[in-house]
């Protein structure tokens, strides 16, 4: 079964039926779980171990050592989310999806992001191009000023100084900010951002987006200037345009040392 099919037979059978209707509990984090969270990690873990029996499986809902155990597999791993923006889900908000990436030598070599609602798959392939329901996808924006741009920015996970810079002092026309980071990188990749700027995602959240969003031909860095993606267990910021001028002028506003 191609990996397209199966994520898309997979979240249809467990995600759209549980939609807005889901019971949920807490993780030691404060971060949200439901049934379907555990369920889509373990159907997907058994289908992909059947097709690709010599990768290894890193799954948000496992835990740390079983995550880390799949990071030194020689042959490469699956990096999954098997339910990126939990409580919109919980909550019947329509913002959540399925990311998948394959993960080689410590560099991603194939991402796909499932958007069930809209029934739209976001997939790309290192150094082949990104795609948008098989039709080739290039990160473009409609506004190529910052002072039209529209921003998607997670003020919660950013350095309190910063956040009350860009509260005070935002350089953009308008801001967003929809719960699932899979979906702001798919979406920057498809035009419907100009910009973005989150303060800490998981190495799970950006594994397959950032793939997608640089094969598209976007521009990201992590607050520290060094690229979002690093092959390790480690939680990063993002800043991000489809835009170079756009990326390079957030980047200085902020001060992040390209």
């Amino acid at each position: 079964m191609r990996l397209e099919n199966m994520v898309i037979a997979a979240a249809r059978d467990i995600l759209v039926p549980g939609f807005g209707r889901s019971e949920y509990d807490y993780k030691a984090d404060g971060s949200v779980i439901t049934p379907a969270d555990i369920s889509m990690q373990q159907r997907l873990q058994s289908e992909l171990a059947v097709a690709w029996p010599d990768y290894a499986m890193l799954g948000e809902e496992m835990s740390e050592a079983q995550q880390r155990d799949a990071i030194t597999c020689t042959a490469g791993y699956w990096c999954i989310d098997p339910l990126d923006g939990t409580k919109n889900f919980t909550a019947g908000l329509p913002f959540f999806a399925v990311s998948v990436a394959l993960v080689i030598d410590g560099r991603q070599q194939l991402g796909l992001i499932y958007d069930p609602l809209r029934n739209e798959v976001f997939s790309a392939i290192r150094d082949r191009g990104a795609w948008l329901n098989g039709c080739a996808l290039m990160a473009t924006t409609g506004n190529a000023t910052v002072e039209h741009a529209i921003a998607v920015i997670d003020m919660k996970r950013l350095p309190v100084a910063l956040a009350v810079r860009l509260v005070t002092e935002g350089p953009y026309s308008s801001q967003r900010n929809i719960g699932s980071s899979a979906l702001d990188w798919c979406w920057l990749a498809a035009g419907r951002y100009d910009i973005c700027l989150h303060g800490g995602q998981m190495m799970w959240d950006y594994a397959a987006g950032s793939l997608i969003f640089s094969e598209a031909g976007g521009y990201s860095r992590s607050l520290d200037g060094d690229q979002v993606f690093r092959g390790k267990l480690e939680a990063r910021s993002v800043l991000a345009s489809a835009d170079a001028d756009l990326f390079d002028y957030w980047g200085r506003w902020i001060g992040i040392p390209f």
